[in-house]
């Protein structure tokens, strides 16, 4: 078996943030094998799909990194909608709404791919991925390859098992409502059109929400109270339309970013007395000064 593989590869350009060093040993599998031999060979590997929610440092990453991009294939079976876990989120939404089927609209603006979104739950518009989800082939150490029902997957806000056991998504299987092509096509654009409104576009370097909702509360509305949009450090700042967000706008570093996710985090943290649990991931362990920023933003140091 011959699977793709580079060492010190330049991640960079493939971020959302258009932020990150080189990765140590990075991996592509094609197939549910592949991904499954790397685990193995690389049982402590960070599996990621479209990295867009992940902050990989500009001094590297000494691990490995599973890229899954090329286990992109979708299958189409009645009201029955399976992916495998590097498939983008806005091609299975396209790919379901050409079909004439309706639950996975809210994906159009996503920028992950499957893998991430069901092992995070991630949700928009009201809609989740637990909402029409029927079961995922899952991998562990312990387990090996493994069925996980929706019930089993325990999901919740920004969560699922997969998180608490280490659990990687392989694939997943949907199962969707029949609906006229136009009637989600128009769902679908509605969704866009909100996120457009409340979201910074990918044309602006961003990874998504940068802090989890506190129980009970909304990190953006916080943020917002704190005053932080505009907020610079470097070649980054808090975008001016949503609190929760940073924008790389000139060029900024990963050592940028976490500086201002700490005075973002900080002025909820001294107006409120609540502290903000970051929702991205962070890469790293090179640098000294980021290190430090990790234990304090992270509580515990990330690999």
């Amino acid at each position: 078996m011959v699977i793709n593989f580079e060492e010190n590869f330049e991640i960079k350009k493939l971020t959302s943030f258009k932020i990150g060093g080189s990765i140590a040993r990075a991996y592509f599998p094609e197939s549910e094998d592949d991904f499954v031999a790397v685990l193995k060979q690389e049982p402590d590997a960070v599996v990621l799909g479209n990295i867009s929610n992940v902050l990989i440092s500009d001094s590297g990453y000494s691990g490995a990194v599973v890229l899954t991009s090329k286990m992109n294939k979708i299958e189409i079976n009645g009201t029955r909608v399976s992916a495998q876990c590097g498939v983008k989120g806005q091609k299975l939404a396209q790919e379901a709404a050409r079909a004439g089927l309706a639950g996975l609209e809210f994906m159009i603006g996503f920028p992950g791919a499957v893998g991430g979104e069901v092992y995070m739950n991630a949700s928009a518009n009201g809609q989740a991925i637990s909402d029409n989800f029927l079961k995922a082939r899952c991998y562990s150490r312990e387990r090996g390859v493994f069925e996980l029902t929706k019930e089993e997957m325990h999901f919740g806000y920004r969560t699922s098992v997969c998180q608490e056991k280490g659990i990687k998504v392989l694939s997943a299987e949907f199962e969707l409502e029949p609906m006229d092509a136009e009637k989600v096509n128009a769902r679908m654009q509605s969704c866009l059109e909100f996120r457009r409104s409340h979201q910074p576009l990918l044309s602006l370097p961003n990874c998504g929400s940068i802090f989890k909702n506190p129980p009970g509360n909304s990190a953006g509305k916080l943020l917002d109270e704190c005053g932080v949009k505009g907020l610079k450090q470097g070649g980054v700042e808090v975008w001016e339309n949503h609190a929760n967000f940073i924008v790389n706008s000139n060029g900024g570093s990963s050592l940028d970013v976490l500086e201002l996710m700490l005075k973002m985090r900080d002025a909820v943290k001294e107006k409120f007395g609540i502290n903000l649990e970051p929702e991205i991931i962070f890469l790293g362990g090179n640098n000294k000064r980021e290190d430090e920023l990790c234990k304090m933003l992270y509580q515990k140091m990330q690999k």
